[in-house]
């Protein structure tokens, strides 16, 4: 009975003891202080994020690192199969620039490395009068005054073959003026031709 008096009496002491200051922090007041290193912690990975964000877009030191890594494993292992393969596009594509370029001049691709640099052009021009001069002289109405052109037209076209040539070794802006002085005397040298074969 008095073990049961004394913790009733004991009990009641606890809940009519008036409150004492508490040494544990109220609540209330460490809500703002937990909020605030929240807060902190959040912006603290916010920047982090933006951080590698720019990184991800640009090259990294670890990006660049992996990339090399990657290029030794896959470059060994793949390398002989692809060589066959960038030899073959790589024949294609000269081809198909050879016939642009032969196109482009007017010559057949075969004769192509004949009209080489700055003045290929002009060389397969003066290439085809000199064709034509020979069709001239062929020709079963040629006339001594046709022949006495195209003997004439001959050794301008030699003069002309050789001015290329040297031109082709020519500064830039040089090279260009003999170019269009020699393009002016073959109009005028193909008009004629033209003229004399009943052409135009």
């Amino acid at each position: 009975m008095a073990r049961t008096s004394r913790n009733t009496g004991h009990e009641d002491d606890v809940l009519s003891e008036p409150s004492e200051p508490s040494t544990f922090p109220d609540v209330s007041e460490s809500a703002p202080a937990k909020s605030k290193k929240a807060a902190k912690k959040e912006r603290k990975a916010a920047k982090k994020a933006a951080k590698s964000g720019e990184h991800e877009s640009g090259l990294t030191p670890q990006k660049a690192k992996n990339a090399v890594k990657v290029a030794k494993i896959v470059i060994p292992a793949v390398g002989p199969a692809l060589v066959p393969l960038a030899v073959r596009a790589a024949g294609t594509v000269r081809e198909a620039y050879d016939r642009y370029q032969a196109r482009k001049i007017g010559v057949p691709v075969e004769q192509l490395s004949e009209y080489s640099g700055h003045g290929g052009g002009l060389l397969a021009r003066i290439a085809g009068a000199a064709d034509g001069l020979a069709e001239l002289r062929r020709a079963p109405q040629v006339t001594d005054d046709d022949v006495s052109f195209a003997q004439h037209a001959q050794g301008t076209l030699e003069q002309l073959t050789a001015s290329v040539r040297a031109a082709e070794h020519m500064p830039s802006t040089r090279r260009k003026a003999a170019h269009k002085a020699i393009a002016s005397e073959l109009d005028n040298l193909e008009s004629e031709l033209l003229r004399r074969l009943g052409v135009a």
